[in-house]
């Protein structure tokens, strides 16, 4: 635990009065550490990939290049899946579902679960390879969290989320974790939809109403806000202040440091 400089502030002197509140239910890549950034570069490569190696058939659709524009707009914050349906969807691609093990290697017919696979074992490779520490500002907000005694959970859309919090060293911070894997297997839809945070919040004994949310993708702020959470709280790691807003976050920082007194 990092010990302050100085004695921590009273509570009531950042924009989130934390000890009013009953659950904080965290986003993990992006809001806890930067494996947004990996995850980025696994669906670059992998659309571009996708892309480059199908554009010159006779087949409906933009096929121009994958851009951050794109991530944001159709992909960050969503089950992989559904990640690869929306994109595809908004150039007119049109794919079969095709099955969970499906690998998507480029000498397979494309399918979107292969997609969604092959992009999967991009992001483990580099996770494995480079590892993942949290944010310093994120690290500071847990220890303050933990040093209060307030129920913690991870709500994340990646399947990878009990693995990333491992080479983290995060796993012990959390009372639950509301992984992509655990939503599918509960059969609850995922962000923007409202349920895989009000599950947590369940889980935590916790109303939405007395619970903070915090988010950097648009669709998980559209789902705080859709739960009726008590503090919608953007974090813009590149969406942009005025989109999370829009979205419907209660306020914006661009680094947890700014949440703890």
């Amino acid at each position: 635990m990092t010990t302050p400089a100085t004695p921590p502030e009273p509570a009531g002197t950042t924009p989130v009065d934390w000890s009013a509140h009953a659950a904080v239910l965290f986003d993990l890549d992006g809001v806890i550490t930067p494996t947004a950034e990996v995850h980025m570069r696994a669906w670059s490569e992998m659309f571009n990939a996708f892309l480059s190696e199908h554009r010159s058939e006779d087949t409906a659709g933009d096929w121009s290049a994958y851009t951050e524009a794109d991530y944001f707009a159709h992909v960050d914050g969503k089950p992989r899946y559904d990640g690869v349906r929306d994109f595809l969807a908004s150039r007119g691609i049109a794919l079969p579902e095709g099955e969970a093990t499906d690998s998507g290697a480029p000498d397979r017919a494309p399918t979107v679960k292969g997609l969604g696979n092959r992009k999967n074992d991009a992001f483990n490779a580099v996770l494995a390879r480079d590892g993942v520490s949290a944010f310093p500002g994120s690290m500071a907000l847990l220890d303050h969290l933990r040093d209060l005694g307030t129920p913690l959970a991870v709500v994340s859309s990646s399947a990878n989320a009990p693995a990333v919090l491992e080479a983290a060293g995060l796993a012990d911070r959390f009372e639950t974790v509301v992984s992509g894997a655990v939503a599918e297997e509960l059969g609850l839809p995922g962000k923007p939809a409202p349920d895989t945070f009000v599950h947590a919040a369940t889980v935590l004994g916790a109303d939405p109403g007395s619970a903070v949310v915090l988010e950097d993708a648009v669709s998980g702020v559209r789902a705080g806000a859709a739960g009726g959470f008590a503090v919608v709280v953007g974090v813009d790691r590149g969406a942009g202040a005025e989109v999370l807003t829009g979205a419907g976050a209660t306020l914006v920082v661009a680094d947890l440091a700014e949440l703890v007194p």
